[in-house]
């Protein structure tokens, strides 16, 4: 098993995709350090943020000690999660069909439960105005997907058998059900999951961390200018 001297550099902001990769570093207890990036106020598209984070999205990583004892930077918080895994070789299986389990919920999360409840959060929270069929249309794609994982997880504990990555990177995003206008009660199996990784000492340090660095952004007209105004040329 590999031993981390030198701590992890966690680029990050305290948000769904950000959770996703400090419940990795709480649960397993590999040392990071964080550095904010506030992306109400447009870190993101820092010259030396881009270096290592090309879409200026965060979370972002870099390894002082990746392959070859040389430092490694990775961003997309997947591509992450996975190369922690295989890294330290936890919460993702070195088993060939138990890890192709995982990497399917992982990817089914990166495609569509992570941008599916994005847009149902925007439409319904920070959208200048009301479209009521962008509202129907998210909120309704949301409540398909949580159906699809109560209907997995009244098979199985988790999403993927065991406690895994899939399953850091699937319940941050379950965490605003509210915002999506989701009722958890309508899915008693994804609740009682839900429930079982919130109750986890670790997950509840991990979504703690820059909580005291938030703002209320559906006040702030600037943070929403340089979170949703972006195009190429900008």
């Amino acid at each position: 098993m590999t031993t981390q001297t030198a701590p992890v550099d966690l680029y990050y902001w305290p948000t769904p995709n950000g959770h996703k990769i400090t419940i990795f570093f709480e649960e397993t207890g590999i040392p990071y350090v964080v550095h904010y990036v506030n992306i109400g106020r447009g870190d993101q598209f820092e010259p030396s943020f881009l270096k290592i984070a090309p879409n200026n999205r965060m979370p972002a990583i870099v390894d002082p000690e990746g392959p070859g004892g040389q430092a490694i930077s990775v961003f997309e918080s997947g591509a992450i999660l996975q190369y922690l895994g295989r890294k330290f070789g936890k919460f993702y299986p070195a088993d060939e069909r138990q890890r192709t389990q995982v990497e399917e919920w992982l990817f089914w999360q990166m495609g569509g439960l992570g941008p599916m409840a994005g847009q149902a959060h925007h439409f319904r929270q920070y959208a200048p105005e009301q479209v009521p069929y962008a509202i129907e249309r998210y909120t309704n794609e949301v409540n398909r997907l949580y159906g699809v994982m109560n209907k997995r997880l009244g098979e199985r504990d988790f999403l993927a058998g065991d406690y895994s990555i899939a399953d850091m990177a699937a319940f941050p995003w379950v965490r605003s059900y509210h915002n999506q206008g989701q009722d958890l009660e309508s899915f008693p199996n994804l609740k009682r999951w839900f429930e079982k990784i919130a109750a986890r000492p670790a997950v509840q340090r991990a979504v703690e961390v820059g909580q005291d660095h938030r703002r209320n952004l559906s006040e702030d007209k600037q943070a929403q200018k340089i979170l949703f105004g972006q195009t190429a040329r900008t």
